[in-house]
């Protein structure tokens, strides 16, 4: 049989099931570590609950997927995830799911590696998100989803650095509402939760900024400026309603065409 035939006849099983997101929808694709737990506790022991290396790590793969050929208007990452909101416009790839799914978890395992000196590897899922409220919804979700597995985090090690096992440490934590937990801190450990790093708390965002840089005209010899674009590193996240608002605020940037809907 012919190569054309051949193709013909089995490339149809490949594509029979592709899916693809609507126009018009937001997607957000969400990246978490597969056996992170493991490679951060044993293969490659990190600090706990909180090492500036790892975020760091994490910090350059999100950047890496936001410069790997897809229009991304925004990046968090906190603990060992990360959440890339693509342009609503964005058609790259046909905006097939398969497409998105493998190529954003074979770009964040390969920088990942790279940058620990190991493998490691992440997998990826496709939220389809149909309006801005939807957008700022998710990562408000993500947002809280990061200070409750930081308050948790800072009292499970409390707790184990006090001789707890790592079994009696968590039915400790079980029961605890978080006023208990924020308490629990402060007695046991003389910590006021608020006072800790906010990346700890909140994540880390990646967005776009533009600036002006400076050059010559190779025709005239004047001096001019260009606008440019660089991603902003932002640690100091805002929170709750000013997180919504700052969500709001980003999108409707690169989406301007939406303010005279909203």
């Amino acid at each position: 049989m012919k190569f054309k035939e051949l193709d013909a006849k089995l490339r149809v099983f490949e594509t029979t099931h592709d899916l693809c997101v609507l126009p018009g929808i937001f997607i957000v694709a969400r990246i978490d570590g597969r056996n992170f737990t493991r490679l951060t506790k044993e293969v490659h022991p990190f600090e706990s609950p909180f090492d500036a290396r790892f975020r760091d790590y994490m910090v350059s793969t999100t950047e890496h997927l936001m410069n790997c050929g897809f229009r991304i208007v925004y990046g968090y990452t906190q603990s060992d995830e990360i959440s890339l909101l693509l342009h609503r416009e964005e058609e790259t790839f046909s905006r097939k799911l398969r497409k998105l799914n493998s190529i954003f978890a074979a770009e964040a395992s390969a920088k990942f590696s790279l940058l620990l000196g190991n493998l490691a590897a992440f997998d990826c899922r496709i939220s389809q998100l149909p309006t801005l409220d939807f957008v700022v919804d998710y990562f408000r979700w993500r947002s809280q989803d990061a200070h409750r597995n930081a308050l948790n985090a800072h009292c499970y090690w409390m707790l184990r650095r006090s001789g707890d096992s790592a079994r009696g440490a968590t039915k400790k934590l079980e029961r605890l509402s978080v006023s208990d937990k924020n308490e629990l801190l402060y007695r046991q450990a003389g910590m006021n939760f608020n006072d800790l790093p906010n990346w700890h708390k909140r994540g880390v965002g990646l967005y776009w900024e533009s600036y002006q840089k400076e050059a010559i005209n190779p025709v005239t010899g004047e001096k001019v400026f260009a606008m440019r674009r660089q991603i902003k590193i932002d640690i100091e996240l805002p929170m709750k309603d000013s997180y919504s608002a700052f969500i709001r605020d980003l999108v409707l940037r690169e989406h301007p065409d939406m303010e005279l809907v909203e």
